[in-house]
């Protein structure tokens, strides 16, 4: 049986999350850096940490929206369950 996003756990929710951001900032051919830096970052270590869901580091959703308008997408593409299992 797949788990649906309202069945996950936070951990499993901001682990999708982080997934999802990296996979659309390489479909942008975005580093990590470049989109640290437009995010006003001046170090890529909160892209890096929380797309991998480092030390339980994640992204908010002021982040998240950030991201978005950068990348140019809808928001709800971060909450993406299809790759679930």
């Amino acid at each position: 049986m797949n788990k649906k996003i309202n069945d996950l756990t936070a951990d499993e929710l901001h682990k999708l999350i982080g997934a999802n951001v990296a996979k659309l900032r390489k479909k942008a051919n975005l580093s990590q850096l470049a989109l640290s830096l437009e995010m006003g970052n001046k170090s890529p270590s909160l892209v890096s940490s929380a797309e991998l869901y480092t030390n339980k580091r994640h992204f908010n959703i002021v982040q998240l929206q950030k991201i978005a308008k950068i990348l140019d997408i809808d928001i709800c593409e971060f909450f993406d369950d299809s790759t679930i299992g």
